[in-house]
């Protein structure tokens, strides 16, 4: 960067001897004095530099002019050599949605840009100046007076117009410095004259105001480098602008910055409002976690270990190229209204009123499908607000003619009493929303790894006798031997945190163990619960034992069962599987990328895309989603004490070796060793549809990351040489999951191997894995009897007096046990929010596009064309497995086929596609 720039403010065409008035330029000749903004100062030979007037007397098409800066916004001068005339296209993207003062700044930055005083750009040269050792770069100021509107309306292009020696080399770099008042947003910069055809800049970047910072933004030549192959002309570009990005721990973060730290999760609670709103902080000794991105705000009042809280619509802080774009806010703003909306559901629908009243039977909740819920005549603001509703609410729901109507779930839109069949319990936990819990068991009996002083004997009611009677013949011991018997097993997570669920208000949990057994005809049946309480003196046992049955009072007790059972998965699958194994483990590897590997590195341009909204959406999520009072603990078992068990599961669970699928599934007993299959291991179950197309999707991203990491680091020593990776590889660690820093697991990052498989895990979580248990949370808990997120109720008890109520009236004791409509209608808001794949997503079959755009090596994009070509053939396959009868779990009368796999998907709610990265 320049030492100082030209201030617009004072900017005089004529001190710089040029006449505006017929176009024309007066010549000055000399050396030129160049500050590189963080280097040493730097005296370069001369240099000529032109820009465009819109004059063509020239030969060039353009009059040039040798002209002498001072050291503070220099065109370089030459009288070395005649030079090669080159032009900079500089493409900017301006807002969709523009208020008139946008529009007035905008005609204004345009006239700014048309006389030369609003963006300057220097480019730098890939080689040193062979006599002085130091960089080489020509700086001119973006001209042009009518810019050039591309295909889209909202795209304008603006020309530069330089002259560099034809001894000046390859550009690898420019430096941008915008001298108007406020961002603008960069998306391309295209060279064009120099002889190896046009080089292009990828930048797709905010570029910040020089008065908000006088540093000038540095952007690269679409060409990957290794550190230790970086050209000497860039080289300290490349520090620079990496040690850019870190800042310090000792001050707020501004919104216009791209500053990437760590902090722990300290702005769950809010004392300052209320004592109810006092939460743990995650990341220490105690309640460990990974780390999430510094605000830096300030603590609070009562609590100098809490950070005060913004609360909506006031943004969070996140790194400014971190936010979402135009048209994924817009989206995300229409799901967060919905969301209030709903909140409000129970004031204007007319069955409802202030009190937040329970479904009493099913017709109650049928209504919301299938009839739809007349609203009230309200004031006119009401009205307003219906007219709003009226045009947002387009993916789960309509509102018009005040009628309020939700679409039909998937779960029951084909069959609406499948949710009823133990058939369907058993395949949703190998084809539904949460299908990554689900274990072999290994033996029996089965013991808690609890401390027995605390909660009792560690042996399981689920006796050996118990479950021989639902194995048609069969032994324990034979069952077990073959691979028959499998357990969703969460007592030993949810055990110590029950009698704090249960003292709250309208909540009632047990902590469950469930046990299937997969029949000869393929079909996963439950065959016994378990849902434990917390021993007491009087009840040291506390733990009771459900089976199907036949008769109609035990029918609807495991139907009651089978309701603790879901909500236990629904609120593990929310907590620890979806929010804590995808989006918070995924932040640290954002943060550390960021910092540690240049936008030059091969690594950072293969991660780039899997890193897309990631911030923002977690921000978004720790303000109004995991917050203290917010929806989660709203409509979640846990309540208050969510994400105390997130961390809890954090510490017990998450191993970063285990996170690969081939990895998970091993450690889960659902797969085996098996060298003759591909890919190595052989699924216990074949018709498990979220392994089987999981597996496909892992082969094809480990395939396409291994030809990608050999071709850059071919080399025998490149990885363990490679000073930005070491240095990533142990900021994540160390920094990003420092409360796991010393455990043995973490893989070593020596090899091509390591490397591989280190990458293959990160992209395979942050989109397959993330895609496979979040894209389905409206289809299958859009019908909360299906999914219920909380149960009000314990099973009423021989001579409890809940008991006599329950036998004269089950459905209303079943459908009152459920969450509450107030309860319902919120999580059904979020979960369509979280459903929703907005217009601008980016899927894993597009990487190929995408990466054309960072990479102009050929071998690289044959290695993503090749990847999606590979994803065409996985889509293929999943179709005719969903077609196959053979396959009762993805096929068969009623059965909704298992699509959320498939790469690609349309815009809305689909229950399927694979976007590149955590972007909901």
């Amino acid at each position: 960067m320049l030492k100082a720039h030209v201030q617009a403010q004072s900017f005089n065409l004529r001190q710089l001897g040029i006449e505006t008035g017929a176009g024309k330029y007066r010549r000055l000749a000399g050396k030129v004095d160049i500050f590189s903004g963080y280097g040493p100062r730097v005296i370069l030979g001369p240099v000529r530099a032109v820009i465009s007037s819109g004059d063509s007397k020239s030969k060039s098409g353009v009059e040039t002019t040798e002209k002498l800066f001072e050291n503070n916004g220099s065109l370089a001068s030459s009288s070395r050599s005649e030079g090669i005339n080159v032009r900079a296209v500089i493409k900017i993207r301006k807002k969709m949605k523009e208020k008139l003062t946008d529009k007035i700044e905008d005609q204004w930055e345009s006239l700014m840009n048309g006389i030369g005083r609003g963006i300057s750009i220097q480019l730098v040269s890939e080689d040193i100046d062979p006599v002085t050792k130091s960089r080489k770069s020509v700086e001119t100021f973006v001209r042009g007076w009518l810019p050039k509107l591309s295909d889209s309306p909202y795209v304008v292009e603006y020309g530069a117009d330089l002259t560099v020696p034809s001894d000046f080399g390859d550009p690898g770099a420019i430096l941008v410095t915008n001298l108007h008042d406020k961002e603008f947003f960069l998306m391309e910069i295209l060279v064009h004259g120099f002889r190896n055809g046009p080089i292009f800049f990828h930048s797709a970047t905010w570029i910040h105001s020089r008065k908000d910072n006088p540093r000038c933004r540095i952007i690269f030549k679409n060409q990957a480098y290794l550190p230790s192959h970086t050209p000497a002309g860039i080289r300290d570009l490349r520090y620079e602008d990496l040690t850019s990005l870190h800042g310090s721990k000792k001050q707020e973060r501004k919104f216009h910055e791209r500053i990437y730290d760590y902090d722990v999760y300290n702005d769950l609670g809010n004392p300052d409002k209320s004592k109810d709103l006092v939460r743990q902080v995650l990341g220490t000794k105690e309640w460990p976690y990974p780390r999430r991105c510094r605000t830096g705000r300030k603590p609070t009042k009562t609590d100098p270990y809490t950070e005060t809280r913004i609360e909506k619509p006031h943004p969070v802080y996140v790194p400014r190229d971190e936010t979402f774009e135009e048209i994924k806010q817009n989206t995300f703003s229409a799901g967060r209204l919905k969301a209030l909306f709903h909140n409000l559901i129970p004031l204007i629908a007319a069955t409802l009123s202030s009190s937040d009243i329970p479904f009493t039977n099913f017709s109650d909740l049928d209504k919301l499908y299938f009839d739809g819920v007349i609203l009230k005549d309200q004031e006119e603001s009401q009205e307003k607000k219906t007219e709003l509703l009226s045009s947002m609410m387009n993916q789960v729901f309509t509102v018009g003619d005040k009628l309020l109507k939700y679409d039909v779930p998937a779960i029951i839109k084909r069959d609406r009493f499948s949710w009823l069949r133990d058939t369907e319990f058993g395949r949703q936990a190998l084809a539904g929303v949460n299908p990554v819990a689900i274990e072999l068991l290994r033996e029996v009996p089965i013991l808690s790894k609890l401390d027995p002083a605390t909660y009792g004997q560690p042996e399981s009611a689920i006796t050996k006798e118990l479950i021989e009677r639902e194995l048609r013949g069969i032994s324990v011991e034979e069952a077990i031997k073959d691979k028959k018997l499998f357990i969703l097993d969460y007592h030993d997570m949810l055990l110590p945190f029950i009698e704090k669920i249960n003292s709250l208000p309208d909540r009632k949990a047990y902590a469950s163990r469930t046990v299937f057994y997969y029949t000869p005809d393929g079909i996963l049946n439950p065959i016994v619960i378990e849902l434990s309480l917390p021993p007491t003196a009087s009840s040291p046992g506390n733990k009771y034992v459900f089976t199907h049955g036949h008769d109609a009072t035990t029918h609807w007790v495991w139907k009651l069962a089978k309701a603790h059972v879901s909500s236990n998965d629904a609120g593990v699958h929310q907590l620890v599987y979806h929010w804590l194994k995808t989006h918070a483990c995924v932040e640290p590897y954002i943060i550390a990328t960021h910092r540690q590997l240049s936008s030059m590195h091969p690594v950072y341009k293969l991660l780039h895309p899997h890193m897309r909204y990631t911030m923002e959406i977690n921000a978004l999520a720790r303000q109004s989603l995991i917050n203290g009072g917010g929806v989660i603990e709203g409509c979640f078992s846990p309540g208050k004490y969510a994400m105390e068990i997130s961390s809890a599961a954090y510490k017990s669970l998450w191993r970063f070796d285990m996170e690969a699928l081939p990895a998970d599934l091993l450690g889960r007993g659902m797969a085996v060793e098996d060298p003759s299959v591909a890919g190595g291991i052989k699924l216990v179950i074949e018709d498990y549809p979220y392994a089987a197309d999981g597996l496909l999707v892992w082969s094809a991203i480990k395939e396409m990351v291994e030809s990608y990491v050999e071709h850059y680091y071919s080399e025998p020593t490149s990885i363990t040489s490679d000073i930005e990776l070491q240095a990533w590889w142990d900021e994540i660690k160390n920094e990003g999951h420092p409360d796991k820093k010393n455990e043995p697991w973490w893989p070593n990052l020596n090899t091509q191997d390591d490397l591989s498989g280190i990458l293959s895990t990160m992209i395979w979580t942050a989109s397959g894995q993330h895609a496979a248990i979040n894209f389905g949370q409206y289809p299958f808990g859009g019908y909360p009897p299906n999914r219920p997120t909380l149960m009000r109720k314990l099973i009423p008890q021989v001579g409890d007096p809940e008991y006599r109520k329950f036998l004269k009236d089950p459905e209303y004791s079943f459908m009152t046990s459920l969450p509450t409509q107030l309860q319902a209608t919120k999580v059904m808001a979020v979960q369509d929010t979280l459903s929703t794949h907005s217009p601008d997503e980016e899927y894993i079959n597009e990487l190929h596009r995408i990466h054309s755009l960072p990479h102009s090596d050929p071998e690289v994009q044959n290695i993503f064309e090749a990847f999606r070509v590979k994803l065409d053939e996985i889509e293929r396959i999943i179709h005719e497995r969903n077609m196959n009868v053979n396959l009762k779990n993805r096929c068969g009368a009623g059965v909704p086929p298992y699509e959320l796999l498939l790469p690609s998907s349309t815009p809305g709610v689909t229950g399927r596609g694979i976007p590149n990265s955590i972007s909901i």
